[in-house]
């Protein structure tokens, strides 16, 4: 089973106090937001961290699948009619 990176930003500068919630992921606080960043094993620990969030009262603002390679945005596909 593969692993997914993901960049899960909340709302909020997250102290250490929030970010012992989320052992195992990498918590950097910027801006006014929290990128938690790091590995996701199936699609029940996302739902997990997701659930997390809510009950933490936390604001999820963005969530994005990263590129393994760079920990970059990976490209999505557009649903619109692009020409070249």
């Amino acid at each position: 089973m593969s692993t997914q990176h993901y960049r899960l930003v909340v709302e909020g500068e997250l102290g250490a106090r929030y970010a012992s919630a989320f052992e195992g992921m990498t918590v950097y606080a910027h801006d006014g937001v929290t990128d938690i960043t790091g590995s996701i094993i199936d699609p029940s620990h996302l739902h997990g961290l997701l659930e997390r969030i809510a009950g933490l009262g936390l604001r999820l603002r963005s969530l994005t699948p990263l590129d393994e390679a760079n920990g970059e945005a990976g490209r999505t596909q557009s649903s619109s009619n692009e020409s070249d």
